[in-house]
């Protein structure tokens, strides 16, 4: 299996704040929400961009049997909406507490028209945005629990030790349904995972929202289909 980068984690992007970004940031108003309240729901208008400042936001589509399928996760720095057109094709939930900065469109634009950097900036964006697309084929097609679970961990250790935190003691903010519903596994079969990762030595589990990886080198062959488990 190939490596599994951040966009595989969120289908939202983060970007280096330019100038131009930073000032529409200063300008921009700030939204709170509690776990489990909307920042918008597919059909919206998409009239604004977010960036989240704390907590974090699932994305996700209701799929016509009525089940949720994840389609990524967004954490501080990272924005919303960026692929937006006219309406919003995601539902975006806060699954804690959470605090956006919310940029309208149109402002960004101009900003955009006169700053080269800012829509370079935007643009780059724009293809980690689909690059996340593949990246989540990658890591639920042709694959057992073990390996989607593992490589899915290894994702988050490689965020972190990108933005200079800890990559071997990993906090969670999404439930274990979360988790199954962006993997395309049960809640039971996620939990069932943790656990026999748990019983290998290749982790530990703290708490339910932090993980500690024991074995980096043995998670990472067993998400590549090379290691000893099954």
């Amino acid at each position: 299996m190939q490596n599994v980068s951040h966009s595989a984690l969120s289908s939202a992007v983060n970007v280096s704040v330019t100038n131009g970004l930073e000032q529409s940031l200063a300008q921009a108003g700030l939204r709170r929400l509690e776990a489990k309240e909307f920042v918008f729901t597919e059909g919206d208008a998409a009239t604004h961009l977010f960036r989240v400042e704390s907590g974090a936001v699932a994305l996700y589509k209701v799929l016509i049997d009525g089940r949720r399928q994840i389609v990524g996760f967004a954490y501080p720095g990272d924005l919303i909406g960026l692929g937006a057109q006219d309406e919003h094709g995601v539902n975006a939930q806060a699954i804690k507490p959470t605090r956006l900065r919310c940029i309208p469109v149109a402002a960004l634009r101009q900003s955009a028209s006169r700053d080269a950097n800012l829509a370079m900036t935007l643009y780059e964006a724009m293809t980690r945005e689909l690059a996340a697309t593949r990246d989540l084929m990658l890591i639920t097609a042709q694959r057992s629990a073990m390996e989607r679970v593992a490589g899915f961990l290894l994702a988050f250790s490689r965020r972190n030790g990108r933005n200079g935190l800890d990559p071997v003691n990993i906090e969670l903010p999404m439930t274990r349904a979360d988790i199954g519903d962006f993997l395309g596994l049960t809640i039971e079969t996620v939990s069932r995972t943790f656990t026999k990762l748990k019983a290998l030595g290749l982790i530990e589990l703290p708490q339910s929202s932090r993980v500690k990886l024991v074995d980096i080198e043995e998670l990472e062959s067993l998400a590549e289909n090379e290691g000893r488990c099954s």
